[in-house]
């Protein structure tokens, strides 16, 4: 049974289901950031997926990255898969400018985070609608 770990549940707001994942926004407006979660139980690596739920994954990640980068035009698109603070298997997608406060570091620890407040997270999540439209379509 899948269950969405506890910190991912607490630093995000969810935005639906995909074909394979949760769609997490997370709450820090300073960047455009979506999380990939693969609906998968005990799963901390992507090969430890299915050859088939590897290949939608990376479809769905693949999707969100574009329409992300067009919806914000952002001048780069950082996708990671970390996990050392939260095992379960999730891929960041984060949306960078030239002038964001990290650039061109790396986004964690730059600076505290800063929740939306609920005007500008249905404004957000309205903005993002076509893109998670896409998501929630099967790809295999």
């Amino acid at each position: 049974m899948f269950e969405l770990h506890e910190r991912l549940a607490a630093d995000t707001h969810s935005l639906g289901q995909s074909a394979l994942c949760e769609v997490r926004l997370m709450n820090d407006r300073t960047w455009p950031w979506i999380i990939l979660v693969p609906a998968v139980s005990g799963i901390r690596e992507i090969y430890q997926l299915t050859a088939d739920q590897q290949m939608q994954l990376l479809k769905e990640s693949s999707a969100l990255s574009k329409g992300m980068m067009e919806l914000f035009g952002g001048d780069k698109m950082n996708v990671a898969a970390l996990g050392n603070m939260v095992p379960q298997l999730h891929l960041h997608h984060i949306v960078r400018f030239q002038d964001d406060p990290a650039w061109p570091g790396p986004v964690w620890g730059a600076q505290a985070s800063v929740p939306y407040g609920d005007e500008e997270l249905r404004r957000v999540t309205e903005k993002l609608q076509p893109v998670l439209e896409l998501l929630a379509l099967p790809c295999i």
